[in-house]
C-alpha cells in the first residue's frame, strides 16, 4: 500500500472511494518539500496539480497595488491549488511555505477521476470553494475600506494640521498682548491697587471645591454690597474665578465706594480672565496639534509603508487616539527599556494596538467591584519581541476564547460591533509572521503578540514593501544610497510658502517639499523629470520610493 495512502483516505475529499481506485491515484501521486520561503507556485501560473499539505503551514498570498495580502494559512491535512485546476485558468494566488512543508502533489488527471468516482468529492470541493469565495471577498473589502480610511485620515491630519498651528500662534500672540495691554493700564492705576499684569497667574488661588467657592462668593458679595456697588451678585462670581477673595480686596488701596471701585474691580477680573481665556486656547491647540501628530504618526503618512518601527512609540500614539477611552482606567506601562525596533509595516501594527486597547477598555467598562487597570507590557526576545495587552476585567468564557479571532464574531451588542477587530489582528500579526494568542479568566486577560526582528528582505538588504512575484523595480534595485544634501524646498521659498516635511531626489539630488503640503514639489519634480525616486531630508528616517512602481526600500 502507498504511503500516501492513509493521508488521502483521512481527507473528505477522497471519503467517497473504494480502496482500490485510491491506490490507484496513490500511484500517481508525487510528494513536494519546501523550505522556509520558497513559493509553491506564483500568481497567475498555469498549473497541473493540486497539492494536499501533510506537513508544515503555507501562506496563501494575493498581490495587491503596493504590497502582499495574506489571504490565509493552510496547516496539515489542507487541499490546495485545485480550484485553479477545476476553472481550467491560472492561479488566483500565490503559496509561500512559512515553516518546512510537504505536500503530496496531485496530477490533474488524478483529480478529475475523484470527482467523477465520488459525489462527496464534488460535494466537498464545492463547499471548499464558496467558503474560500466568501473569505477571500470579505479580505478584499476589508483591504479597500482601510485604504479609503488611510486617505481620509491623511486628508484630515493635513486639513486640521495647518489651522491648529494658526490657532496655537494666535493664542500665544493673543498672551503678549493681553500682557502688554495690561501692562499698559497698569501704568495709570492707583498707587496701591491691584498688580494686573501678575494678578490671576497662579491658578490654584481659586476655590476647588463647590461648597468653598459658595462661600468665597457670598464673602465678597458681602464685600462689595457693604461698599455700595450695584448689583453684587454679578460682580462678585467674576471676582472668585480671577481668584480674588476678601483678603486680597483688603489688602488693596481701592477707592472707598462709588463708581471707581467698580470700574477698578470689574478691569481686574476682566483682565484675569482674558488671560486665562487665552491660556485655554493655546493649551487647546497644543492638544489638537498633539492629536494630528499623533495621527501622522499613528498612520505613517508620507512615510515608506515599510519601516525600522519603534513599538513603543506605536502604543504611545494609539494611548493619545484612545484618550477618551482609557481616560476612567488606571494605566500601567511595564515597558522594556532595551526593546529593539523591527521591520514592519507600521500602520498595520497600529491597527493591532488600537483593536486590542480598545477590546480591553470595553472590557473594563463594566468593572465596579475594583479599580479597572490596562497594562501594556513589552519584551525582548532573542529574535523578536513581545508586546501584551493586559485587563483586570471579567474574563472571557472558554467558548468565547474559542471564536474570539473568528471573523464576525462578537458578543457586543447589535450595531456596537462589528466582530472584525480581533479577526484582523490576528491576520495582521500572521502577515508579519508573529503570532497572536490569548490566555484569560476572571480578573485577568491577556493578549499576547510575538513579532520577528526581520520579514523577508530583498537581495540588497532592505525590506520591500511589496514580496509580488515579478514585481521590481530597476531604479531602487542595487540603488546607491546618495549622502543627504542640506537645504530647503526652493520652489515653495520662491512662492513665500511654508511645506511640511522635505524630500530629494536620489538622482541629482534636488530638494522638495512632501505630498502632504499642497504643492507636492518633490512627487511633481520626479513625474516632469524622470527621476522617480525620492528620499526622506527627516531625521532618523533613511527611505527610499519609486513613483513609477510604487515600491519602497528601506535601509
Amino acid at each position: 500500500m502507498s504511503p500516501a495512502f492513509d493521508t488521502l483516505r483521512a481527507l473528505s475529499l477522497f471519503e467517497g472511494m473504494d480502496d482500490t481506485e485510491l491506490e490507484r491515484i496513490c500511484d500517481d501521486v508525487v510528494p513536494v518539500h519546501l523550505d522556509v520561503g520558497e513559493f509553491l507556485f506564483h500568481e497567475g501560473d498555469w498549473g497541473e496539480h493540486a497539492y494536499v499539505l501533510t506537513r508544515g503551514r503555507v501562506e496563501i498570498l494575493k498581490a495587491g497595488e503596493r504590497r502582499d495580502m495574506l489571504l490565509a494559512v493552510r496547516e496539515d491535512g489542507d487541499v490546495i491549488g485545485e480550484m485553479a485546476l477545476l476553472q481550467q485558468e491560472p492561479r488566483t494566488a500565490s503559496v509561500r511555505a512559512r515553516t518546512p512543508v510537504d505536500l503530496l502533489a496531485i496530477p490533474r488527471q488524478a483529480l478529475d477521476q475523484v470527482l467523477e468516482a465520488s459525489p462527496r468529492a464534488t460535494r466537498a470541493i464545492y463547499e471548499t470553494f464558496v467558503h474560500r469565495l466568501k473569505a477571500t471577498n470579505d479580505q478584499l473589502k476589508q483591504t479597500e475600506r482601510m485604504a479609503q480610511l488611510g486617505t481620509l485620515t491623511a486628508g484630515v491630519a493635513h486639513e486640521l494640521n495647518n489651522p491648529a498651528a494658526a490657532i496655537a500662534r494666535a493664542a500665544h500672540r493673543l498672551s503678549d498682548d493681553v500682557a502688554g495691554l495690561l501692562e499698559h493700564v497698569a501704568r495709570g492705576a492707583p498707587e496701591g491697587a491691584p498688580d494686573l499684569v501678575t494678578l490671576g497667574v497662579d491658578p490654584t488661588e481659586v476655590p476647588s471645591s463647590a461648597l468653598a467657592r459658595s462661600d468665597a462668593e457670598e464673602e465678597v458679595e458681602d464685600w462689595l454690597g457693604d461698599r455700595g456697588v450695584p448689583a453684587p451678585w454679578e460682580l462678585a462670581p467674576d471676582l472668585v474665578d480671577a481668584g480674588i477673595g476678601v483678603d486680597e480686596l483688603d489688602g488693596w488701596q481701592l477707592p472707598p465706594t462709588g463708581p471707581e471701585l467698580e470700574d477698578l474691580l470689574r478691569l481686574a477680573a476682566a483682565a484675569v480672565a482674558t488671560r486665562r481665556t487665552a491660556a485655554v486656547i493655546a493649551t487647546a491647540a497644543g492638544r489638537l496639534s498633539g492629536i494630528v501628530k499623533a495621527l501622522k504618526s499613528y498612520a505613517y503618512l508620507d512615510q515608506s509603508p515599510v519601516q525600522d518601527v519603534d513599538v513603543h512609540r506605536g502604543l504611545e500614539d494609539t494611548l493619545v487616539l484612545l484618550a477618551h477611552k482609557t481616560r476612567h482606567v488606571t494605566l500601567v506601562r511595564d515597558y522594556d527599556d532595551d526593546l529593539p525596533t523591527i521591520t514592519a509595516f507600521g500602520t498595520e501594527l497600529n491597527q493591532v494596538w488600537t483593536n486590542l486597547v480598545d477590546n480591553a477598555c470595553d472590557a473594563l467598562a463594566g468593572v465596579t467591584d475594583r479599580v479597572p487597570s490596562l497594562t501594556l507590557r513589552t519584551r525582548a526576545m532573542e529574535r523578536g519581541l513581545v508586546v501584551e495587552v493586559e485587563d483586570n476585567g471579567p474574563g472571557m468564557p472558554e467558548p468565547v476564547q474559542e471564536q474570539v479571532f473568528d471573523a464576525f464574531f462578537t458578543t457586543k451588542p447589535p450595531g456596537v460591533g462589528t466582530g472584525l477587530g480581533l479577526y484582523l489582528s490576528y491576520r495582521l500579526v500572521l502577515e508579519h509572521e508573529g503570532e497572536l494568542t490569548l490566555s484569560s479568566e476572571p480578573g485577568r486577560t491577556v493578549f499576547r503578540v510575538e513579532l520577528p526582528m526581520d520579514r523577508a528582505t530583498t537581495d540588497g538588504g532592505a525590506a520591500e514593501d511589496s514580496t509580488s512575484a515579478g514585481r521590481s523595480c530597476a531604479d531602487l534595485a542595487g540603488m546607491a544610497w546618495a549622502e543627504r544634501p542640506t537645504g530647503e524646498c526652493p520652489d515653495c521659498l520662491a512662492a513665500g510658502d511654508r511645506w511640511q516635511q522635505l524630500r530629494f531626489c536620489n538622482r541629482c539630488g534636488r530638494i522638495g517639499c512632501c505630498d502632504e503640503s499642497p504643492n507636492r514639489h518633490a512627487s511633481r519634480h520626479a513625474e516632469t523629470s524622470g527621476h522617480p525616486v525620492i528620499r526622506s531630508l527627516e531625521p532618523g528616517e533613511d527611505w527610499a520610493w519609486c513613483y513609477d512602481h510604487e515600491l519602497g526600500l528601506q535601509r
